[in-house]
């Protein structure tokens, strides 16, 4: 017996997986860096990478699906513990929840990619991806009216 049984199939089969978490979190990741938010293109994708990581080895290791519904619970779990850390409340004003929300979100990616429900992963990439967006575009334009309207009073 070898000291290392290296398995090069099983590990093409998750560097596949996890290649593919990590592609789909870069533009939720690119999006809150170029918005200079708390979390981006270190953290998205990490949190992709890692929350495919673990569903890969729940998936390996366990023998029931009752079990690997308990470690994609953790994951969930945990991480809605990192985007907590996201949120700041300063004086009644609240900022992150969007970015908090999407580091869950890219959680979820990382799940659907460990699970080869790459049309789950894909759709929420592209509607994280758009809300952050278009929805960060919306949000400017209701703040200047706000002020606009402020101002004419």
């Amino acid at each position: 017996m070898e000291l290392f049984d290296i398995d090069w199939a099983q590990i093409s089969y998750n560097l596949t997986r996890l290649t593919i978490a990590y592609i789909l979190a870069l533009p939720i990741a690119w999006n809150r860096e170029r918005e200079v938010r708390s979390a981006g293109l270190r953290t998205f994708p990490l949190v992709a990478v890692a929350s495919c990581g673990f569903m890969l080895q729940g998936m390996s290791v366990l023998d029931t699906t009752d079990a690997e519904s308990r470690v994609m619970y953790g994951i969930i779990t945990g991480i809605g513990f990192i985007g907590g850390g996201a949120i700041l409340k300063d004086k009644g004003n609240v900022s992150g929840t969007a970015t908090a929300a999407s580091i869950w979100s890219t959680g979820a990616i990382g799940t659907a990619v460990a699970w080869q429900r790459y049309e789950i992963a894909l759709l929420l990439s592209l509607l994280n991806f758009l809300t952050l967006s278009i929805g960060g575009v919306l949000k400017k334009s209701i703040i200047r009216e706000k002020e606009n309207s402020k101002s004419d009073e």
